[in-house]
C-alpha cells in the first residue's frame, strides 16, 4: 500500500530545529552566522534543511553536468518550501583515481554519513552516478538514516566512429584487441578515442554505473524511471527538480532509508541485476549496502535468485544495444513490469508508492531491447556464483559475456604472482601459454592489490590475438569493469594475499571450470596443498600510516562486501550533542 499522510512531522520536530530554535547563546550563534551568509529567517524558519551532496569536481568525467543539475534540484527544494544547502563530497572518478575508485568507496560513505550527522540537516539529495559513487553515497546515507533521495547522473550519448555505434568500455576492449593483433591502424584507433565518449554522463553500456543506478531505483531510492534517462536529455533536468521537491516531502513524512531498505527490496535489487545483465561489481556493492541496513546477503542468495531470473535486457556487454535505446524502449519501469512476477511489488519506494504501483502500466516500446518471453538472452541470470577448493568462500563469473565453449573447460594454469609480473610477462614470446591455458593473477584482491582494481579482464598474449584468439579462461581475486567481457572468474575469496587456497596455485596445475555446475576446482591433492601452505610466505604489508593502513587493516573480503569492519558493526551512532 502507498504510504498514508497520517503521521507527518511538524516544524518544531525538524532535526535542524535543534540548531536554530532554542533561545540560547549557541543557537544565537547559529542564526547570526546564517545572517552573515545573507539568509533571513524567511529562508529557514520552519523549513526542512535539505543537503545536496554533490559529487562533482573537475576530474569527474561522468558528472560534468552536475552544476546545472544542482541548480535544478535547488529550484525544486525551494518550490516545495525547503531550504537547500549544497555540500560537496568526494567524487570517485573511475577513470582518474588510482589504484582504483573502489579504494575510496568506503571513504566517501564515511564522509556522507558524517556530513549528514554533524550539520543541521533534515533530509538530503544524493547526486552521483560514476561506478563506486552510487554505493558510497547510499552506504553513508543508510548509516546516517535521514530522509534522502538519489539523483543519478544518467548515461552519456552513444558513441560513434565512422557510422559505427560505440559502447564505452566494451568497445574500448574490443578495438584495443584488434590494435594489438595488428588489425587496426593508429589513425583509426585515435578515431575510436575521439568518438567513444561524446557527452556528460556515465558509461552508456550496462556497466557498473548503469547497473548501480538501476539498483538504486529498484531499492526505491530514486524516482521511477530516473536511472534510465540520458544525462543530456531535458527529462533529466525535470527529474532533478522533481527530486528536490520530493526531498522536502520525505522529511515531513519521515520516510527514511530504514523504512525502504527491507530484505525484500534487496531481493528485488538482486533480481533486477540479474535481469539487466548487470555488472559483477554489483554483488560486492549490494552486500556492503545491505550490511549498512543490517541485512546479511550471502552469495548463495545471489545464486538462488540468478537461477530463476532470465536476462531480458539486450544491452552491451551481454547484448547488442545501449542505454539510450533502453530509455527509448521504456527504461527500467518497463523492465520491472516485464519481470514483476519475480519481484516483491508491495515494497515502499521514495515517492511513497509501492514498486508495483510505480511500474503498473509501464510499456515496452521496443521488444528488441527489452525482450519478451521466449527471446531471453539467457534463462538464468547474468552472474553465477562458483565454489570449489580454489575459492571456498566463492567467486563470480558473468557467463552472458563469456565465450560459451569455455564455460566448461580444464586447462593448465599460467600463474602471475602480481600485476607487475603480468604486465612484464604476458607478451613474452617464451611464455608457455596456449589458447587452452588458464591465466591466473594473484594479489588482485581487497588487501593484496589493494582495493580489488578492475584487472580481472586479464590481457590475452599478443601472439594469441594475432592467431584470432579473443577469449580465454582467466581467474583472479580482482574485479573487472562492468563494461568488460570474457570468460573471467573474479572475486576469488579468500584472496591470495591472506593465504587463501588461491595463493597456492602454481604454473602447470590443472584448473577445471564448470559454470553450469557452479564449480571451480584445482586438480592438486590435499596433501600437496598442505605442503605448499607450509612453504607459503605472506606478502609484506606495504602501508604503515594513513588511509592506506586503515584500509588494509579494516577491509573485509569480496564475499563480505569489502566494507570496513567498524562501519557495519555495533550500535547506531547517536545524534551529536550541541554545545
Amino acid at each position: 500500500m502507498s504510504q498514508t499522510k497520517s503521521s507527518r512531522k511538524t516544524p518544531d520536530q525538524l532535526r535542524s530545529a535543534r540548531w536554530f530554535a532554542p533561545d540560547d547563546l549557541r543557537s544565537f550563534g547559529h542564526r547570526s552566522r546564517l545572517k552573515q551568509m545573507g539568509f533571513s529567517e524567511a529562508d529557514y524558519v520552519g523549513k526542512p534543511v535539505i543537503a545536496i551532496l554533490n559529487t562533482w569536481n573537475d576530474l569527474s568525467q561522468c558528472h560534468t553536468h552536475f552544476p546545472e543539475r544542482v541548480e535544478q534540484i535547488k529550484r525544486g527544494i525551494l518550490q516545495a518550501g525547503g531550504f537547500p544547502v549544497e555540500i560537496p563530497v568526494m567524487s570517485l572518478s573511475e577513470m582518474f583515481m588510482k589504484p582504483s575508485a573502489m579504494y575510496y568507496r568506503n571513504l566517501l560513505a564515511m564522509e556522507v554519513e558524517e556530513n549528514l550527522r554533524c550539520h543541521p540537516i533534515d533530509g538530503a539529495v544524493l547526486v552521483g552516478g560514476c561506478d563506486k559513487t552510487t554505493p558510497g553515497l547510499i552506504m553513508g546515507a543508510t548509516s546516517a538514516d535521514l530522509p534522502c533521495i538519489y539523483v543519478p547522473a544518467g548515461p552519456m550519448l552513444a558513441g560513434n566512429w565512422k557510422g559505427t555505434r560505440l559502447g564505452s568500455g566494451t568497445d574500448s576492449w574490443k578495438y584495443w584487441a584488434e590494435k594489438c593483433a595488428g588489425n587496426l591502424p593508429d589513425c583509426d584507433w585515435r578515431g575510436v578515442e575521439e568518438g567513444i565518449a561524446r557527452s556528460p554522463g556515465t558509461c552508456m553500456t550496462m556497466g557498473t554505473a548503469s547497473t548501480m543506478t538501476a539498483i538504486a531505483e529498484t531499492l526505491g531510492l530514486s524516482l521511477p524511471g530516473a536511472s534510465s534517462i540520458p544525462a543530456v536529455h531535458s527529462a533529466h533536468g525535470r527529474m532533478a527538480a522533481e527530486s528536490g521537491r520530493r526531498a522536502v516531502e520525505l522529511v515531513w513524512q519521515d520516510l527514511r532509508p530504514s523504512k525502504l531498505l527491507a530484505r525484500e527490496a534487496f531481493d528485488n535489487a538482486i533480481t533486477v541485476d540479474m535481469a539487466i545483465g548487470g555488472s559483477t561489481n554489483a554483488i560486492v556493492h549490494l552486500i556492503a549496502m545491505a550490511g549498512r541496513a543490517g541485512i546479511k546477503l550471502p552469495l548463495e542468495r545471489f545464486d538462488e535468485l540468478s537461477q530463476r531470473t532470465p536476462v531480458v535486457a539486450n544491452l552491451r556487454p551481454s547484448g547488442e544495444y545501449l542505454m539510450e535505446d533502453f530509455y527509448d524502449a521504456g527504461g527500467l519501469p518497463a523492465l520491472l513490469n516485464r519481470i514483476r512476477h519475480l519481484l516483491h511489488t508491495d515494497v515502499i519506494t521514495v515517492n511513497g508508492r509501492t514498486l508495483g504501483e510505480n511500474v503498473a502500466g509501464a510499456e515496452i516500446i521496443n521488444s528488441k531491447v527489452i525482450v519478451p518471453e521466449g527471446k531471453e538472452l539467457s534463462q538464468a541470470g547474468a552472474t553465477f556464483i562458483l565454489r570449489g577448493n580454489l575459492a571456498p568462500d566463492g567467486c563470480v563469473i558473468k557467463p552472458t559475456a563469456a565465450e560459451p565453449r569455455l564455460l566448461k573447460h580444464t586447462g593448465p594454469a599460467v600463474v602471475f604472482e602480481n600485476y607487475e609480473e603480468l604486465k612484464k610477462g604476458i607478451d613474452d614470446e617464451s611464455l608457455p601459454i596456449t589458447a587452452d591455458s588458464v591465466i591466473v593473477l594473484k594479489c588482485g584482491g581487497p588487501i593484496g592489490a589493494p582495493s580489488m582494481p578492475e584487472w580481472g579482464m586479464l590481457p590475452i598474449p599478443k601472439r594469441l590475438l594475432k592467431q584470432g584468439i579473443r577469449d580465454m579462461v582467466r581467474i583472479s581475486d580482482a574485479r573487472m569493469s562492468g563494461t568488460s567481457y570474457g570468460t573471467c572468474v573474479l572475486h576469488v575469496a579468500p584472496e591470495s594475499a591472506v593465504g587463501g587456497p588461491f595463493a597456492l596455485v602454481r604454473t602447470g596445475d590443472l584448473i577445471e571450470l564448470d559454470v553450469q555446475a557452479r564449480r571451480i576446482h584445482l586438480h592438486v591433492s590435499d596433501e600437496e596443498l598442505a605442503v605448499r601452505r607450509s612453504q607459503w610466505i605472506a606478502p609484506e604489508r606495504r602501508y604503515e600510516r594513513g588511509y592506506a593502513a586503515l584500509f588494509a587493516h579494516e577491509v573485509t573480503q569480496a564475499n563480505e562486501g569489502c566494507d570496513f569492519r567498524f562501519l557495519h558493526a555495533g550500535k547506531a551512532t547517536p545524534e551529536p550533542d550541541i554545545y
